[in-house]
């Protein structure tokens, strides 16, 4: 049986190896509390055996196995079915574009194509790269080439340090560099920029899967089709199906294997202006869309013109982003994934015949027009020869090489497959990896799917959004919180409240640079932000945040790329920074901190909690990520994957006195109690009249629920709400969170005494 999915919660399972754990009894133990709370599937991370110590699950080591430390198949089997017990369901987050290889010995498939090659059953299981190196694979994971002269034999193991290597049959005698010289593979540094396997992005400990062929789909999904068999989970999470070589024919077979009523949504990271391609046979995407929207109608637009002003104090160009982008994705293209061009390279001259010396240059500069994670989707079919068009108008040189790579792409096959696959990682590294970190007019909008250039969204397009999912995608994840977010929700909300306070954050910034000035301008006013985002309200700072913010700091500068990078750490700048950082936390600043965040805090948490029931009640299947039914200051990964407090949250849900678990409680139990209502049900706005209409956003879903917000609420707190009011449909409705009763035309002034949203119900249905 499939219990319909109606809401889902994330919960990040991990072994003890990993620090802490979190496992599949944990979960078990929870129930009644997920129960209560009003979720309908319990949403998991990746189950299936990792590289031990994992902290995460993507890095998984043997794809036919599930997690022992999680509690293997037995424990999955048993969280099942007392989940089912209570009328829960499960879904499983699955990664078919890679498995972990960062300890080769805990991957037997990747093991044993390194002992036997290209005779390896296993060998057309990885998309290698075979005439490389003259039949052997290059894995540049050494420190550098010279670390070669350090291997040493150890019956049939090569070692160096905790590296363990297999050693072919009959190849075992000599000197570890001898026995090296006759494996079938080729230990490298890792600054060659040299890689003999397609892998995730640049991540080099994650290798990609050939799901083309069927016979790696049938290996490597041998598990999930026996969760299916044996009714233990009703859906799927698809990790990344952009990375694949042909995603829709992946996910039609995966559509076969779980059959035609299991939910599968996919981490599609869909561009602003980018529809989901309409024959894919998914619920929709995991929901950084519905994030986007939901969390931009917040954002006050007035503010995006001073706002852009500070961040240009700094000596930015904010005009120049664009432009910006396109250097970034050139330098990603041709520098961090090199080797993958090049291997597109080759293929592109094997089948034209022709080469050309800018035709690297040519395939660099086309991926910097082209705005989506790849194009070879049926309606993006006008992508391509707009990109081309831009490119060759930019950059007229590069016409000839740019008509050989369209020679070559038009004959489908390994170019369209390569290409579309080094856009995907193109962007990524270039955007969500690089750029967000760099733009700091208002980091909020730096988020997984977001645009920063486009300053929020407004109520008109949220509406449309909306009324398009609930037509097309009412089953589509959405979402406030991944794994993957740069900051969590109510961190962004309120980052969000500065763009109705432009001045005034001015002003405190420009004390701080004053006293405590930051190592660089532009890196300081990207920090100010999310040391404001995350500043406690009590203004006590821990060590474990002083810890985490330390850590934080250190990998946005890095992935930044300005002033010191993953690859070649500018010790100076770094120490720098991390000086400045301890000075702002024991210094003047931090009381000036504690005021501004005691001053704007009520703002943020209406932003929060606004944003928190549109998410929960907007067309789709909404997400709680682990924890957030209560305030959650997560900045990005691993900062997100910490131990969740479950003891206090069952407290809070008990007493139901804190604002955002009583908006998350009600809003997931309506939508237990009225499933059709949001599922099938229709979406119709609610515009508010009088003074203070633009801070309202409200809509019904289908007759028997109205859901309405306030937002800009620091102007509001100055005006009041004067002759706003709401009109209600026709009928008696009864408010979820207060219980008052209410019909005809309602003032704003009421609607909104008690919090400030708002979940009613028709009573007289």
């Amino acid at each position: 049986m499939v219990f319909p999915v109606l809401s889902t919660y994330r919960l990040q399972l991990r072994g003890a190896s990993s620090g802490f754990a979190f496992t599949f009894a944990d979960a078990e133990n929870l129930l009644d509390y997920f129960d209560d709370l009003g979720v309908s599937h319990l949403y998991l991370s990746p189950i299936l055996t990792p590289v031990a110590g994992s902290a995460h699950g993507y890095d998984v080591a043997d794809p036919t196995t599930v997690s022992a430390e999680l509690g293997g198949p037995e424990g999955l089997a048993k969280l099942s079915a007392a989940a089912r017990a209570r009328g829960l369901g499960l879904i499983v987050d699955i990664v078919p574009n890679h498995v972990g290889v960062d300890s080769p010995e805990q991957n037997p498939w990747w093991w044993d194509v390194l002992r036997s090659g290209r005779s390896s059953p296993y060998a057309s299981y990885f998309d290698i790269d075979w005439d490389l190196a003259d039949g052997r694979i290059v894995l540049p994971i050494l420190g550098s080439d010279d670390d070669v002269a350090d291997l040493t034999v150890d019956g049939e193991l090569l070692r160096l340090g905790d590296l363990v290597l297999p050693i072919a049959p009959g190849t075992g005698n000599g000197s570890g560099p001898d026995v090296h010289d006759r494996q079938h593979y080729l230990l490298v540094g890792w600054r060659r920029g040299v890689v003999g396997y397609r892998r995730f992005f640049s991540i080099t400990s994650l290798a990609g899967l050939r799901q083309e062929d069927q016979a790696v789909f049938d290996a490597s999904h041998v598990e999930v089709r026996r969760w299916f068999d044996e009714g233990l989970v009703d859906g799927v999470r698809v990790d990344h199906p952009d990375g694949l070589s042909d995603p829709a024919g992946y996910l039609t077979w995966l559509r076969e294997l779980v059959g035609p009523e299991a939910w599968i949504v996919i981490e599609k990271i869909l561009a602003v202006d980018e529809a989901l391609e309409p024959t894919l046979p998914v619920a929709g995407t995991t929901g950084y869309d519905a994030l986007r929207e939901v969390g931009g109608v917040f954002i006050d637009p007035a503010g995006a013109e001073a706002l852009t002003a500070l961040y240009e104090s700094t000596g930015v160009d904010y005009s120049a982003m664009p432009a910006l982008l396109r250097e970034l994705k050139a330098a990603v293209a041709t520098d961090t994934l090199g080797s993958e061009l090049a291997r597109l390279h080759r293929a592109i001259v094997a089948a034209t015949g022709s080469d050309h010396p800018q035709l690297d240059d040519a395939v660099a500069a086309l991926l910097g027009h082209i705005e989506v994670y790849r194009f070879d989707y049926l309606n993006l079919s006008a992508v391509l020869p707009t990109a081309l068009a831009q490119t060759e108008a930019a950059a007229p040189h590069l016409r000839q090489p740019l008509q050989i790579l369209t020679a070559a792409f038009t004959g489908g096959g390994e170019v369209d497959s390569r290409l579309q696959q080094l856009c995907g990682a193109v962007t990524a590294k270039s955007v969500e990896d690089c750029l967000f970190y760099r733009d700091a007019r208002l980091v909020s909008l730096n988020e997984v799917g977001g645009e920063p250039h486009r300053f929020g969204v407004g109520a008109a397009e949220f509406h449309q959004s909306a009324a398009t999912r609930a037509r097309l995608w009412p089953q589509a994840m959405t979402a406030l919180t991944t794994h993957d977010t740069k900051r969590g929700e109510d961190v962004r909300a309120r980052i969000g409240v500065l763009s109705q306070v432009p001045s005034l954050w001015s002003e405190f910034v420009g004390r701080w640079e004053a006293s405590t000035p930051s190592p660089d301008p532009a890196t300081g006013l990207f920090l100010w932000q999310n040391i404001f985002g995350v500043w406690p309200a009590g203004g006590t700072v821990t060590e474990d945040l002083r810890e985490r913010l330390h850590a934080y700091a250190e990998k946005a500068i890095r992935e930044a790329a300005m002033h010191t990078t993953w690859n070649d750490p500018d010790t100076n700048f770094e120490s720098a920074v991390h000086g400045w950082l301890d000075a702002v936390l024991d210094g003047p600043v931090a009381r000036e901190l504690t005021t501004l965040v005691g001053r704007l805090q009520p703002h943020a948490e209406n932003d929060a909690l606004g944003q928190k029931l549109l998410s929960l009640t907007a067309p789709g299947v909404p997400d709680t990520y682990q924890g957030t039914e209560l305030w959650d200051d997560s900045l990005v990964d691993p900062d997100n994957r910490r131990a969740v407090d479950y003891a206090t949250r069952r407290e809070a849900l008990k007493a139901l006195r804190h604002s955002k678990i009583r908006v998350v409680k009600a809003a997931l139990q309506m939508r237990r109690a009225r499933p059709d209502t949001f599922l099938r049900g229709g979406y119709h706005p609610m515009p508010a009249t009088g003074t203070g209409a633009d801070h309202v956003v409200a809509f019904g879903r289908g007759d028997e629920v109205l859901v309405a917000v306030t937002r800009w609420t620091v102007q509001l707190e100055e005006s009041g709400w004067g002759d706003t009011v709401i009109t209600l449909p026709e009928g008696t409705w009864t408010s979820a969170l207060t219980g008052a009763t209410l019909h005809g035309t309602v003032p704003a002034a009421e609607l909104f005494a008690d919090l400030p949203v708002a979940l009613l119900e028709r009573a007289d249905a």
